[in-house]
Order: C-alpha cells, then structure tokens, then sequence
C-alpha cells in the first residue's frame, strides 16, 4: 500500500534541510507536527529513516533510498504544477485536434508553425481520421476537439450528436469524378441513376458511405451492391484511381480543380446543384475550454476567414 502522501512531502523537505526546525518553516506547520509526521512515516514503512544526532538528523540507507525515489516526483510535480497555472495566464502545452485526413495533412501543419510563432510554448497532437473515430476520441477525452466532414456524418451511427457543440468553418464542394478516358468509355453522357450505379467505384470507405450519400442526395434512392475496385484510406488515393481510370469516386472539387479545367478528370452533373461538404468544428457540450484551447480556435477562424476559404472552395469548378 501507498504510504500517507502528506508523510512523504513531510520527509522530503527534512531530508532536503536535514533539519525538522527548517523543514518545519519551509511547510508553515510546528516542528511537533513534524516530527510527528516523521514518526508515524517510519512506523507505517517499519524503518528508520533518519539516525538523530542531538539536533542534527542523518539519513540511513532506507531514508536514502526512499528520497531517491520521492525526489523526482517532488520536481517533477512542482513543474508539472507551474505548467498548469502558466497555461491559465499563456497558452501553453499540449492540443490535441483531430481532422479529416486530407485537410489536415495539407492544412495544419502550417497553421500550428504559424501560431507556434506566437505562442512557442504549446505542441500539438494531430490525429487524421474518419468522422466517427474524430468523435469519439472527443468523447473520450483523447482530443481536445475536431474537425469533422459533416457530410461524410450523415445516415453514420454516431451515438448521441446531442453531446457535441458544432459549428460550421468551411464549405467545399462534392462531385462525383472520373477521367475523361473512363467518362468517354464508360459514362457517354448518361447520367442517369441506372447508368452510373452500374459502373466501377473508388472509395475510401469500407460502408462507400460518401458515395451512398452522393447518390442519396442526387437520385433521393441508394444504389445496391456498388462495384468497389478499389477501397482506400486516403483521398489522395482516390483521386490517383481516379486519373487511372480505374473509376468514379466522390471527392472535393477544389483539390483538382487543375485537372477539371484541362478537363483531364470530369465531374459528373445531374440536375441538382453540387453536394456541399461542411467541415465543421466539434468539441463536447459541456466542456470548459482552457486559454490554450480558445486562443488557438480564435487564430483558427480567423485564418480560414482571411484566407476566404469557404469561398474559395465553393467558387472553383
């Protein structure tokens, strides 16, 4: 069992001063209270751990042992606890954000160097992932809060939404695309429902959720058994499927808007307008943020607001 904690801070501050008059001073309590603090210690661990040399004290080879392993953890707790009241006055330690895996990798590495020259002393964690795995690391405290594709969400057994505030940061645009060589090969110009279900997909998910939605949002029907050739974790990948002509698969426009206007990759119509993918910022209903948190959401806002970005991607294409 764990001896009395109080105890321990008791000894460490005589065996620091080897004196129970200083440590006393040091601890703002009466040398009695010491001493007897250091009795019921070495009754507790049945050890001595001082030899009393009239009003000199001497560590034995216990009480020796015993500071060896109680010293770190006194510094390593008095840091600790100055990092804690510094992150109440500077932001400062660790955020833990996660992202949809695409935006992240291209995105937040330079918003985290850009804010970090402002504020050095925090780190981050950066977790790429799916909406469901982003909002349970939030709900379990694994992540601080997220970005989450609201879109990908949609008709996804998520649990209990009502725990999470969310608010909208930015606004892309969803096609379904394939290459010109497929389009040509393959498509013809018939975009109808009957036509497209029946082709080749790429997607990124094992559920092909994103294109279901596509299809929901477009046809108001899912199609049955979609002829994946290709399931990959990365929309990167998808995107090379696509210009390998290996099939169609529902990505966000702005990232090959290149290509869609040397008509190299071409994005399929119908008669409703474009899909559009909410990125939203996620963190639980309840929770209390801290200076560190708020001062790096208010810096990320006012990023993707000078940066016009919601515009930006609802423009292009």
């Amino acid at each position: 069992m764990l001896p009395d904690l109080n105890r321990i801070k008791v000894f460490y501050f005589i065996f620091a001063f080897k004196s129970v008059a200083l440590a006393a001073r040091e601890l703002n309590i009466t040398a009695s209270a010491v001493s007897q603090s250091l009795t019921k210690l070495e009754a507790e661990l049945k050890v001595v751990l001082f030899t009393r040399l009239h009003k000199k004290l001497v560590p034995t080879s216990a009480g020796e042992a015993l500071f060896q392993i109680v010293s770190p953890f006194i510094r390593d707790l008095e840091a600790g606890i100055g990092k804690i009241i510094q992150a109440k006055q500077v932001p400062s330690g660790m955020l833990r954000i996660g992202s949809p895996i695409e935006f992240g990798k291209s995105y937040f590495p330079g918003i985290f160097a850009a804010f970090r020259e402002h504020y050095p002393e925090v780190v981050f964690t950066l977790k790429l992932g799916d909406p469901s795995e982003i909002l349970s690391m939030i709900t379990s405290g694994e992540l601080d809060f997220g970005l989450v594709d609201v879109f990908l969400t949609r008709d996804q057994e998520l649990g209990d939404v009502g725990i999470y505030s969310s608010e909208h940061l930015i606004e892309e645009r969803v096609v379904l695309a394939c290459s010109k060589v497929y389009y040509d090969r393959e498509i013809k110009g018939d975009h109808s429902f009957e036509n497209l279900a029946a082709k080749e997909f790429i997607s990124y998910q094992k559920t092909s959720l994103t294109l279901r939605n596509w299809f929901k949002y477009h046809f108001n029907r899912f199609p049955i058994g979609l002829n994946r050739v290709m399931t990959v974790d990365s929309h990167q990948a998808v995107i090379n499927g696509i210009r390998n002509h290996l099939g169609m698969g529902a990505i966000a426009a702005h990232i090959v808007v290149d290509a869609i206007e040397k008509a190299e990759i071409i994005p399929v119509p119908t008669p409703k307008k474009d899909v559009i993918n909410k990125i939203s910022l996620v963190q639980l209903q309840d929770k209390v943020p801290s200076l560190t948190e708020k001062t790096f959401i208010r810096f990320l806002k006012q990023d993707i607001e000078d940066s016009g970005w919601s515009i930006k991607y609802l423009d292009q294409v």
